[in-house]
């Protein structure tokens, strides 16, 4: 497994010689004698042997006295895809980390969240990960403030307190410490006119590993898209975001090397969870090669990978919306779903600004849907109940489609409710959870891709066949839509704007 790479030295040190990307976020390699620590991919010229130490993740380099290259930006480097392929403990602490539960409840916070004891789950991230929740969290503010300092305006001050930090002086001296420069100096490096010139908007470049079909992944968000809450223009999706200090509205767009990233928010200390919920809407985490060796060595899928390998699973910023918008969709078409949805939107949906474009609404909070009144939802009684249900159970808590999921318990609870089913349930499982073996068997094209490429068309047939595919079924899936000729799969062209 790559996930154990950085506990073989001579694999580690294979990646760092070949100057190999697609290592980048797995493990970080340490210099003795220049006390930095940079991804596998640095340019530099390679350190002898003896003078690498390799460690599981930024946080742990930091805490051993380690700073960031100047060079590769190893901060800057995509995540482990670990924490998005697995659901045990470690995965689902480091999910929530990256969506800043630590900053806003500290470890307690966390450790209730995980449902485990805050000894718990400190002994195993510093087992695994060579550090601590608090480390850990250390580390994602010290990337954020650079992010701030490099991309906008905000006098020191302001970046220190919206990256998460307690005080300037503390702000100051992990900068130092981290980056070897002064904030001042940090900010100074930045080109003339590379800012942001939009007020309010912070201008960024989010990382993947190479390679990357955007085509079903943003055509899947666009087609789908709700009317007030997502929009494509000018060569970019657009969507609002419901953040924890306030909202924001964000613009991307697929580049050669990277996904081109526009951030308005209501309040900068939201930018490191809007960032880490964008991520993982675009499953930029993935590790593409691993996936498509895999899937490749079915016959039938081998032809479609090589024709565009690696496809991203479209996912969510907030699982409790996908959720309802899954159970609008059941057994109508995607406009249909779209038309349901933007309904709730207008009806129940926060009003917002939106200076950049149209979008109207930030999608309902769950306590706010469960003031509606069924008799107004235009589909089946049996639908109503299905929704209403679902509705007053996300809003009371009962079921957690959040970061740190459980997704077998999840499922379980999901499935125990009327009228949710399979293709439901795989759904939520699979773009809502984030689980990378979720498998839509029932699905219509699904089943008429299945049909056309000689496999077998009923579920439970298709299920047993896609064993082989196994863990990474929720990518065969979009390999499967893609085979067909559907909105979905395709980005619409631009040149008509």
């Amino acid at each position: 497994m790559l996930g154990d790479v950085y506990e073989c030295v001579e694999r580690c040190v294979r990646a760092v010689q070949s100057k190999d990307a697609r290592f980048d976020g797995w493990f970080f390699t340490a210099v003795l004698t220049t006390r930095i620590y940079c991804r596998p991919s640095c340019p530099v010229v390679p350190p002898k042997v003896e003078n690498m130490r390799f460690y599981p993740s930024a946080a742990a380099a930091q805490q051993a006295g380690f700073r960031a290259c100047k060079r590769c930006r190893p901060d800057a480097s995509p995540g482990s895809p670990e924490w998005n392929d697995r659901a045990d403990l470690v995965a689902r602490a480091m999910r929530l980390i990256g969506d800043g539960v630590v900053d806003r409840d500290g470890v307690p916070g966390l450790a209730t969240q995980l449902g485990y004891s805050v000894r718990q789950v400190q002994r195993q991230l510093q087992a695994e990960l060579g550090a601590g929740p608090l480390a850990l969290a250390r580390a994602q503010r010290a990337q954020t403030a650079r992010l701030l300092i490099e991309t906008s305006s905000l006098l020191m001050a302001d970046v220190a307190f919206a990256a998460g930090f307690s005080s300037v002086r503390t702000f100051n001296e992990t900068v130092q410490e981290v980056f070897a420069l002064s904030p001042t100096e940090l900010r100074s490096r930045v080109k003339r006119g590379s800012r942001s010139t939009a007020a309010g908007t912070i201008s960024l470049r989010l990382p993947f590993r190479a390679p990357l079909t955007p085509d079903n992944l943003f055509g899947h968000l666009i087609a789908t898209g709700v009317p007030g809450v997502e929009e494509w223009r000018g060569g970019a999706y657009r969507r609002t975001l419901r953040l924890p200090h306030g909202h924001g509205v964000v613009a991307l767009s697929p580049m050669p090397d990277h996904i081109a990233c526009q951030l308005s928010l209501t309040d900068q200390r939201d930018l490191s969870i809007a960032i880490s919920r964008c991520r993982r809407m675009l499953d930029l985490d993935a590790d593409p090669i691993a996936v498509d060796d895999l899937l490749r060595t079915d016959p039938v899928l081998a032809p479609l990978v090589q024709k565009a390998p690696g496809r991203r699973v479209p996912r969510t910023v907030d699982g409790a919306e996908f959720a309802v918008r899954a159970v609008l969709g059941q057994q109508v078409s995607t406009a249909a779903a779209r038309t349901h949805a933007s309904r709730l939107v207008q009806a129940y949906g926060d009003p917002i600004e939106d200076a950049g474009g149209g979008l109207t609404h930030l999608f309902p909070r769950m306590d706010a849907l469960a003031a509606l009144d069924p008799e107004t939802l235009a589909f089946p009684e049996s639908r109503r109940t299905t929704l209403t249900t679902l509705i007053a159970t996300l809003a009371a808590g009962e079921i957690d489609l959040g970061a740190g999921s459980d997704w077998d318990q999840a499922r379980e609870q999901l499935a125990a409710l009327p009228g949710i089913g399979p293709w439901t349930v795989e759904s939520i499982a699979m773009r809502a959870l984030g689980d990378p073996d979720a498998f839509v068997a029932s699905d219509l094209g699904v089943r008429y891709a299945a049909r056309d490429l000689g496999l077998p068309e009923a579920p439970k047939a298709l299920i047993a066949h896609a064993r082989a595919w196994r863990p990474w079924r929720a990518y065969a899936v979009q390999y499967l839509w893609a085979a067909g000729d559907h909105a979905i799969n395709k980005i619409p062209d631009t040149s008509a704007e």
